[in-house]
């Protein structure tokens, strides 16, 4: 009886599975909305064909699902190629809210190039005829940069640039992003000097402050100059100043009020910068039209609505953009099962993608380039992710991607899998990431992240994986960073980094640049399998408790490990009352009780356990070839750090760990010439460390990426 009732449940399984039935629409430039898009070309009557736009495509979905037409079907919509402008979003409603759930499918017919912008092509360029502009422009440039009439080619609104947000409008050139008029054209000038403190305070960031409440060394709305050349620019108003004002981890773009020739000084519009102005600090000016002195510069008069331009090719040959759309080119609003593919996003100031909540969407194999902001954004849901894509040209990050609930440690189950992200952070450099995780329980792997100016991965959160990605020439402008970053959270745990490849991960900040950096108390992390490779530092664990490092490989970098007490050094004000950030962090989570009390007991006894010191660290069955192996701060000692069955080479005989494998020669690396497929000793499997599955490291070929 049991078998006949199988029989029949897989007869009925069957029989939906052939019954669900495909329903498919087309769109084409040369199509008309009031056709029925069911044809991916117009019939010989002119009367019938392809949809215009993707608005009709999209209110005939809605329109069917509220008809019950399009219960359990498998809706696609089939783009046939060229340029199709996105002037406003395009939202996605769930369908299947009328039956059982559909399917949607958005797709480039066939292998046709599609391409979705959020600007616009410029056109008429003329050589710069007006004397205002003429008489600021050296001489020697003025036969090479071309006037555009914005309002004249339809464009009155250019965005707004911010400190720590989008650029506004933005230029680009046969795809490249161009520059605004810079002063100096590489590198940074810096700050002289800031005038008397306490004149005007920034309401936001307060540390260390001076005996009158002020903090030391810095101002919150003037500095000033050295040298003369901020004195040749006519209209500072229209002048922005990009700085690392005080730290080289935080960078912002403020806007100039007004200069005084007199007195050298500068005086910036609010808001200012969070953390003020410091003698020292580094920026450049952007926007002047006196500075508009090498290809690939522009010039933006927002009050003329003029755009001045020197182009690095033949405006004649080259194509000129600039970026429109200020909000997301398309929104997935709870949805379902829908799938986005073989699309390519660009010129736009906002987003290309938002996914709000919902379950199984993914964008798949589509390219993203010359954006404004983050290019996707997955905001939780479940089972939503991206595969098999391509980011690149990016102002700020590549994709955000959240999912699972931290108070019930609830998994969101989000991934980014099989993406190549690089060249990313052209516009502000620091906390603009190539992928940023957080919630719980998310997926990161076989991605290649590269050539980025701070963090390659920014994790916040728990129990998520990272594995088999490759990284490298990250942190290229900025230092203290991490090309894998997460801190200052007790209670984020349980995530695993493991089967990556870190390599050339030194920046202008050498001995900052870290490939996984576990910053201020990061705690209970496993970090196991990876591959270090001429590093500035391979892990830097600083301050916090209860990670394990294991069975990782570590050669040429300027450090392996480093471990610090920083709760006793310069962060003991951290300890100085219960109401800092960790132990926020802490009392969020409600630790005490389910989940975190379960998950995690060792929690439950933290705050009597000098939480100040490093326990628990682990540092076991690693090897360590042509380096510094490991550095202990602030006078923690292997009684404090578990460091034991390490496979260390020790050529001057400096380390000395009787519980560790010390050899002056080398430990067991045959060859490390071919990335990260390493020959090892047979040897070393013997002394306890375990094969790493090198061949499964980075980008693979399947049905999105098939080369």
């Amino acid at each position: 009886m049991k078998h006949i009732l199988l029989l029949i449940l897989v007869f009925i399984g069957g029989l939906h599975a052939q019954a669900q039935k495909t329903i498919s629409f087309y769109i084409s430039p040369d199509g008309n909305d009031s056709w029925s898009g069911k044809l991916p070309d117009a019939n010989r009557g002119k009367n019938d064909g392809p949809f215009r736009t993707l608005e009709r495509a999209n209110e005939e979905i809605v329109r069917m699902n509220d008809a019950g037409e399009s219960s359990g079907s498998k809706i696609q919509v089939m783009i046939r190629k060229g340029v199709y402008e996105i002037t406003k979003t395009l939202r996605l409603k769930n369908i299947g809210t009328h039956g059982q759930a559909a399917s949607v499918l958005w797709k480039n017919y066939g292998q046709e190039k599609v391409e979705f912008i959020g600007g616009k092509q410029l056109k008429d360029l003329s050589t710069v005829t007006d004397e205002s502009y003429l008489d600021r422009i050296h001489a020697n440039h003025r036969k090479f940069i071309y006037e555009i009439d914005l309002k004249q080619n339809g464009i009155d609104h250019y965005g707004k640039t911010t400190n720590r947000g989008r650029p506004g409008m933005e230029l680009f050139f046969n795809e490249r992003r161009m520059h605004a008029a810079r002063w100096p054209n590489t590198g940074f000038d810096t700050i002289s000097n800031v005038p008397q403190l306490g004149e005007k305070m920034y309401e936001g960031y307060v540390t260390r402050l001076d005996k009158d409440g002020i903090p030391k060394g810095r101002h919150y709305g003037r500095f000033q100059y050295q040298g003369n050349r901020p004195e040749s620019w006519q209209h500072p108003e229209e002048v922005f100043l990009h700085g690392f004002w005080v730290f080289t981890w935080a960078d912002e773009i403020v806007g100039v009020q007004s200069i005084d020739r007199e007195k050298k000084e500068i005086t910036l519009k609010e808001p200012h910068s969070r953390y003020g102005y410091m003698k020292g600090g580094a920026f450049y000016a952007l926007n002047v039209l006196e500075e508009l002195d090498q290809p690939g510069e522009w010039y933006l008069d927002r009050a003329e609505g003029k755009l001045l331009f020197w182009p690095p090719g033949s405006v004649k040959t080259g194509s000129v953009f600039v970026s429109l759309l200020d909000s997301a080119m398309m929104v997935l609003d709870n949805t379902r099962n829908v799938t986005i593919e073989g699309i390519t996003f660009s010129y736009s100031r906002g987003n290309a993608i938002v996914v709000r909540g919902g379950e199984n969407n993914v964008v798949a194999g589509c390219d993203f380039k010359a954006l404004g902001d983050i290019a996707i954004q997955v905001n939780g849901g479940l089972k939503n992710g991206v595969n098999g894509c391509n980011l690149y040209n990016l102002a700020a990050g590549g994709i955000t991607l959240r999912g699972g609930d931290r108070r019930s440690l609830a998994p969101g189950g989000n991934f980014v899998v099989n993406t190549h992200i690089h060249h990313f952070g052209q516009w502000l450099k620091t906390h603009q990431s190539a992928i940023a995780v957080g919630g719980v329980g998310n997926y990161i792997a076989h991605n290649l992240i590269d050539h980025g100016p701070g963090t390659g991965i920014m994790l916040s959160g728990n129990e998520h994986i990272l594995e088999y990605n490759e990284l490298h020439h990250l942190g290229q402008e900025m230092a203290d960073v991490g090309a894998f970053y997460m801190g200052r959270n007790w209670t984020q745990r349980g995530n695993i980094v493991r089967y990556n490849f870190f390599h050339d991960l030194n920046g202008p900040g050498r001995n900052y640049v870290n490939a996984v950096y576990l910053d201020d108390f990061s705690s209970g992390t496993i970090v196991h399998g990876n591959i270090f490779l001429r590093c500035a530092t391979g892990i830097e664990i600083g301050g916090g408790r209860d990670n394990e490092v294991s069975n990782n490989i570590f050669i040429e970098n300027s450090l392996g490990i480093s471990v610090d007490a920083r709760g006793i050094g310069w962060a003991k004000y951290f300890f100085e009352g219960k109401d800092s950030t960790l132990f926020r962090g802490m009392e969020a989570m409600n630790y005490s009780q389910p989940p975190y009390s379960v998950k995690y007991p060792i929690l439950l006894n933290l705050y009597n356990d000098e939480p100040a010191l490093p326990k628990g660290n682990k540092i076991i069955n690693n090897i360590s070839y042509k380096e510094p192996w490991l550095r202990l701060l602030y006078g923690i000692d292997l009684d404090i750090v578990d460091v034991q069955h390490n496979l260390i080479s020790d050529p001057k005989g400096e380390y000395d760990n009787k519980k560790d494998y010390i050899e002056k020669g080398n430990p067991g690396i045959l060859d490390y010439n071919q990335g990260a497929n390493i020959k090892l000793d047979p040897r070393v499997f013997a002394r306890g460390f375990q094969q790493i599955p090198f061949e499964k490291i980075g980008l693979k070929k399947d049905k999105y990426r098939i080369k």
